[in-house]
């Protein structure tokens, strides 16, 4: 029968954890440039310039139709082929920014066009900017509408960011590849890793319902 042994993994605990540091730290930013990317692109796509449209439409189609592993290959040795070299954790950044623009594009553009068109109207009544209807008419209504699928797209994106590890940036589960190698506890690293990227998963849930209760709900009514 196996024995079970994780004190390989105790011993090196510091490098689980300094690798699902970096894995925080690499979705955060990500998730933070890639609602940059999606609120510019469902801004765009909703606009009436065609062929900014059409620039959106062709990136996002690209990206959700083709593998994300794909994407980070062509990004990390496709690029320099044409000049363009990055550091593995920059390459991570870009593909991942990249990806989850995409799916958040389509996700933002689908809440502003639940926006009546009534409550556009109204704004624009009340002598308000564009920029002042895109901001208080359009956005925040739509976010409001549209924060769980996000959020479980950011969720999803975390998760996504294990494949990074292939062109050796630095993650959790790189982390767990090279302690595997070193210890060869297969079993039990990969039992670690796996509870590791669910508690991660959780926490991240538990703070994006926490943002949400503090950022869209409603004032009491009297």
């Amino acid at each position: 029968m196996y024995h079970f042994n994780f004190q390989p993994i105790f011993d090196n605990l510091d490098m689980l954890l300094h690798g699902a540091w970096l894995t925080v730290r690499l979705s955060l930013m990500a998730m933070v440039l890639g609602l940059v990317v999606s609120v510019l692109g469902a801004v765009a796509k909703t606009s009436g310039i065609r062929p900014l449209r059409w620039l959106v439409d062709v990136y996002v189609e690209v990206i959700r139709n083709t593998p994300f592993l794909i994407q980070i290959f062509f990004i990390f040795f496709g690029l320099p082929a044409i000049g363009i070299a990055m550091s593995p954790n920059t390459a991570a950044l870009v593909a991942l920014v990249v990806n989850v623009g995409a799916y958040g594009t389509e996700i933002i553009r689908a809440g502003i066009e639940s926006i009546p068109q009534g409550q556009i109207e109204a704004g624009r009544a009340l002598a308000l900017s564009p920029v002042q209807i895109l901001r208080h008419v359009v956005l925040k209504p739509a976010m409001r509408n549209i924060y769980p699928a996000l959020t479980s797209q950011f969720i999803y994106l975390m998760l996504t960011s294990s494949v990074v590890s292939v062109i050796s940036a630095n993650d959790l589960a790189s982390a767990g590849a090279d302690l595997n190698a070193k210890t060869f506890a297969s079993f039990e690293v990969y039992l670690v890793l796996t509870v590791m990227y669910f508690l991660l998963a959780a926490g991240f849930s538990a703070v994006f319902a926490m943002i949400r209760r503090v950022a869209f709900s409603y004032p009491a009514s009297r």
